[in-house]
Formats: structure tokens, C-alpha cells, sequence
């Protein structure tokens, strides 16, 4: 064996290099943002870099030597003495190992290590370990996972449902209230397509939810019949807003959902007969209105509204629209009878720049801004040929174009139409066109006038009263005693937009709990003071007497109409009779 031997000097260079080279590893160990420390078999620190000083709170001198049980709680020295074993007896790494460490002053902090074995000529001789505070990661994460289960907690106790999508109607959560209202459980439908997630129902809502992400406003209490299989009668209320993040970023919508299907219930049992939607009526011929509607309502089907002016043919139009699949999609009304040929061409229709004087921009018309909702053509016969013609193209291929264009442009469009003229007589007249009138009443709904349905009246009355108590920020109670009968003989020519006028007359000038007939319009007051009950002949006639008014109803089983042709007077006359001397109370 042959030996080489090394000069002094040359010995020298080597060991000056080696202690360069430790302290070049230690200034970059002590670099390090993470701790860095080595133990001994017994669980002893051998070195420590800074990070873990300032990670400990402790100088070089104090934790060199020490022993892992010093920094270490009972029930933890136990849990690290079985994971640094795990790593002896394995000789593999063990990595993302959390524990608590304590501090001089008894404080805990959780740090998470890496533990790998220190291997000198094959055994193992200690371990290495790389140390991370998580301590304030880790409250953060409990924050938070704390904040979700209050959150969780309170949007599982309130009593609307919550679906919150992403921008792309993608489920993201719902809450408990979602699952009996929707049947959608957010284990296994987030992610999916909102649409998707929906299958015992008539997915309405997904109108309002569209018209959210498109948008990115809010949609406020939309009425939404579900047409649930196993719970037809099913009525929610769904508002929409948008999902917003921490800086604004639009992030998605929120709907909330409020079952109405009790309240709707009650209000439907106390006024199914009263009332349709904000139609008011209990006489017969309203009834019949009311059933009729509740069937046109989720139909596609042209309606034509016919009546007097003041009937409320817009209300019923109205009633078609919000009681239907398209009630969040826009309602859009159109006077025909206001404007001129042209001008309502290009208000129907819209026109482009340029397409005739005054025509400065590109404008869009009434039927694309309804699109996907409806439209209410009012005094449809009033139009002239021309409109028709293009009407009837609308109607038939769902399709128009705008003035001055000879693109064609196609719209999804319910069409409601109205008027207060007889079309058929303008159809024999040669004013209207039978084809198009044919395609308008496919359903035709007749609206009584306010005259023929007399005992509707008290309750449009009381409806008023409540609606012009708000207006004016008033208390009056309704009518004074004798003002009903006097307003159920009026004839109303204007009906009930006449009815609502006179009212608000009456509340203007009234400052007490009544109203009183010197208060309403001088029409009214006139007509009662010429209301004179007359014989055939012409001759007045006497007083009629209480009991014979008595005798007579009891003969005809309380028909007014008929008591007054057997007594030889007005309705008008039984009706302030009974008021008078029957009843004491007060409308």
C-alpha cells in the first residue's frame, strides 16, 4: 500500500476551504425562509438555523442541546415521538407532519414539518427537519371555516331558498330551503348547469336568473308558478341579484325564492272571487272573466280584449303577461290610435338612420324591445290597412322589418290587442281586415262596463280608497252613509277609470274620516238630484214606502231589479231606500 502524504501547508489550504464551505452552508441554511433542524437519536438539537431562533423565540445557545420534550405539551411529544419513529423505522421522508410547539412564554404555535432521516454509513444517526409557522394560516382557515358554518347556520334557518350560480349558470351552493322548494341538492348537482339541476318543475325561474347574468342587476320579486308534478299549486316569489367578489368583479347571480304558495292560498280562498290579479270584481260576468284568464295565462294564443274605454282592458292584458311563463321578460304597450300612419310604422317596427326626415339614428321599436315578452296593441281598430297588413305578417311568420330596411328581423312576441270599437262591424264595413281579425280573436275576452256589474262597486270603491290613503297619506274610511247607493245608480259612461277619478276628486278635497257626496264630481251630484222616479207616463210618483219596498223584495227573493219593475221605480230608488232605512252602516 503505498502512502502520500500531504505538506503543512497545503494541509492548511484544505481545512480553510472546508470551514469556507461550512460557513457558506450555514449562511444560506440561516437563509432560509423556513426553519431548518437537525436532532441526534435522542431527540436532541444538534443545529438550528435562524429561522427556526426567530420561530421558537429562542437565542442559538438555548436551543442547541435541548431536548424535542422541551418545547413540547404531553399529549404532543407523544404524537411526534410516533411520527419521528415512523421516519426511523422506514427510513422515508415524512412530509406535511402538523404539531404545536410551545414558546419561553408558554405560548403555542402550530408549525408543519418535514421530517427526513440523517444517514451516515448506512444506519441512521438523527433527522433533519424543515419547520413552517402555520399558526396564522391556520386561524385564517378557522376563521373562515368558522364564518361558513355561521353562514351555513343562518342561510339553513332562514325561510327562503338561495342559489348561488356562477357566470355561467353553473350551480355553485343552495341551502336547505332550495332542496323542498326545488328538489336541487347541492352535493350532487354543484357544478352542474342551473337548468340542468331542475327536474319536477317548469323551470320558470330560469327567466329570472338570465335576465340577472345578462344584465347584472337586480330582479325584484318576479312571480313564478313552478307547475311542480308533485306540487302544482306551488307559487314563489324570485328575486335575482348579481354575485359580486371582494374588488366588485361580477362573479355571478343570486336568487332568492320565497314561497308564496300558503299566503298566495289564503288570499286566493278570501278573494278568489273578488278579484283577478289587480282586476276587481264578484259579479257573475267577472267570475266568468276570471276563469277564463287563469286558463289564457300560461297559453301562447293571441287574446283580443274588447270593451269600453275604462273597462281595465289593460289590466286583463297585464293579468296575461304576469301570470304567465313570460312574467320577467318585458310587457310593452302600444296606443295606436295616438299616433299617425308613419309615426306608429316606426314606433311598432323602428326604423334606421336616414329611412325619412327626422329620422337621425337607428331606432328600435316596440316589438324588439318586447321580445321574448308581450305586447299590448291598444285600440287595435284604429290602425290603418297598411299596419294591418304588416300586423298580419308579425302574427303569422313571427317576423317584421324595420322602416327603411329590407332585412328581416324575427321577434318572439305575444300578442295581446284591445279596443273599444266593434271589429266585426268594421270587418263588414270593409275598415278591417278579416284575415287579420280572425288571427287577433283566436280568444276574444269581453269586458262589461262598470254600469252592468253595479255590485262590483263597493269593492273598487274600498280599493280606491285604500290605494289614494297611501297616496295622500291619509285615513278616510270609505264613503258616508247614503253616498253608495247614489254611486252604484250612477251610470259611470267612463266606467271604472271614471270611478277612480271621481274618487281621488272626492279624496282631494275631503279632510275627514268620510267622504261625502258634496265632494265628488258635479256630474254625480247632478245626476242624483235629476234622478226622479217616474211612472211610464211621465208622472212622478210619491215616496214608495219602506214596507212595500220590503214586500216587494221579499216577493222577487231580494232581486232588486225585479222588486223596482214590480213596484213601478227606479233600481236606483231601492238601493237609497234599503241604505236608508235598513242598514246603519257606514262604507
Amino acid at each position: 500500500m503505498e502512502y502520500r502524504f500531504i505538506a503543512p501547508e497545503k494541509h492548511h489550504d484544505i481545512v480553510e476551504d472546508f470551514k469556507e464551505a461550512q460557513m457558506q452552508y450555514r449562511r444560506v441554511i440561516d437563509e432560509m425562509p423556513d426553519g431548518y433542524t437537525e436532532f441526534d437519536l435522542a431527540g436532541n438539537i444538534t443545529f438550528a438555523n435562524q429561522a427556526t431562533l426567530t420561530m421558537t423565540r429562542r437565542s442559538r445557545e438555548e436551543l442547541v442541546g435541548m431536548n424535542y420534550k422541551e418545547f413540547l405539551d404531553q399529549t404532543t411529544i407523544r404524537h411526534v415521538y410516533r411520527a419521528y419513529n415512523r421516519v426511523y423505522t422506514s427510513r422515508l421522508p415524512l412530509k406535511n407532519f402538523t404539531h404545536d410547539i410551545l414558546l419561553k412564554n408558554g405560548e403555542k404555535r402550530i408549525v408543519e414539518c418535514s421530517i427526513s432521516p440523517k444517514v451516515e454509513k448506512g444506519r441512521v444517526v438523527g433527522f433533519r427537519g424543515i419547520w413552517s409557522d402555520i399558526t396564522d394560516r391556520k386561524k385564517r382557515e378557522k376563521a373562515l371555516t368558522d364564518h361558513r358554518s355561521r353562514l351555513e347556520a343562518i342561510l339553513g334557518s332562514v325561510e327562503e331558498g338561495i342559489i348561488a350560480v356562477d357566470v355561467h349558470g353553473n350551480l355553485i351552493d343552495v341551502n336547505n330551503e332550495t332542496m323542498r322548494l326545488c328538489s336541487i341538492f347541492s352535493e350532487v348537482c354543484t357544478g352542474t348547469p342551473f337548468s340542468q339541476s331542475m327536474v319536477s318543475c317548469s323551470k320558470s325561474c330560469q327567466a329570472v336568473l338570465k335576465a340577472t347574468l345578462s344584465s347584472k342587476s337586480t330582479m325584484k320579486e318576479c312571480p313564478v308558478y313552478c307547475h311542480r308534478y308533485d306540487r302544482p299549486e306551488q307559487v314563489v316569489h324570485v328575486t335575482g341579484s348579481p354575485l359580486l367578489g371582494l374588488n366588485d368583479e361580477f362573479m355571478g347571480a343570486v336568487l332568492v325564492l320565497r314561497d308564496m304558495t300558503k299566503l298566495v292560498g289564503r288570499e286566493t280562498e278570501l278573494n278568489a272571487k273578488h278579484r283577478f290579479q289587480d282586476i276587481i270584481g264578484k259579479s257573475k260576468k267577472m267570475q266568468e272573466i276570471y276563469d277564463l284568464l287563469a286558463k289564457l295565462t300560461d297559453l301562447e294564443t293571441t287574446v283580443l280584449i274588447s270593451g269600453e274605454s275604462g273597462t281595465g282592458k289593460e289590466l286583463v292584458a297585464k293579468a296575461l303577461h304576469y301570470g304567465g311563463k313570460r312574467s320577467c321578460e318585458p310587457f310593452v304597450a302600444v296606443n295606436c290610435s295616438a299616433l299617425s300612419e308613419s309615426l306608429l310604422e316606426s314606433e311598432l317596427f323602428g326604423h334606421v338612420k336616414g329611412a325619412y326626415t327626422g329620422a337621425f339614428k337607428n331606432r328600435q321599436g316596440r316589438f324588439q324591445a318586447a321580445n321574448n315578452g308581450s305586447i299590448l296593441m291598444d285600440e287595435i281598430g284604429d290602425v290603418t290597412p297598411l299596419i294591418q297588413l304588416k300586423l298580419l305578417r308579425v302574427l303569422q311568420e313571427k317576423a317584421y322589418e324595420r322602416v327603411g330596411e329590407s332585412l328581416s328581423r324575427n321577434v318572439d312576441v305575444r300578442v295581446i290587442a284591445s279596443t273599444n270599437k266593434d271589429l266585426k262591424e268594421q270587418v263588414r264595413n270593409g275598415r278591417f281586415r278579416e284575415d287579420l281579425y280572425f288571427r287577433l280573436k283566436v280568444v276574444e275576452v269581453v269586458l262589461p262596463p262598470l254600469r252592468e256589474r253595479s255590485e262590483d262597486l263597493p269593492l273598487l270603491v274600498e280599493h280606491f280608497c285604500r290605494l289614494f290613503n297611501r297616496k295622500y297619506n291619509k285615513t278616510i274610511k270609505g264613503v258616508a252613509n247614503g253616498v253608495l247607493p247614489i254611486l252604484m245608480g250612477y251610470p259611470w259612461p267612463g266606467n271604472v277609470r271614471e270611478l277612480e277619478h271621481a274618487i281621488e276628486h272626492a279624496f282631494v278635497l275631503s279632510n275627514g274620516n268620510f267622504l261625502t257626496l258634496d265632494q265628488f264630481p258635479s256630474e254625480i251630484r247632478e245626476h242624483e238630484r235629476t234622478d226622479q222616479h217616474t211612472f211610464a207616463d211621465g208622472q212622478r210618483k210619491s215616496p214608495v214606502p219602506a214596507q212595500e219596498i220590503l214586500a216587494a223584495l221579499k216577493m222577487t227573493d231580494g232581486n232588486k231589479s225585479k222588486a223596482a219593475r214590480l213596484l213601478g221605480i227606479n233600481r236606483r230608488t231601492i238601493y237609497r231606500r234599503i241604505n236608508g232605512v235598513l242598514s246603519s252602516e257606514t262604507y
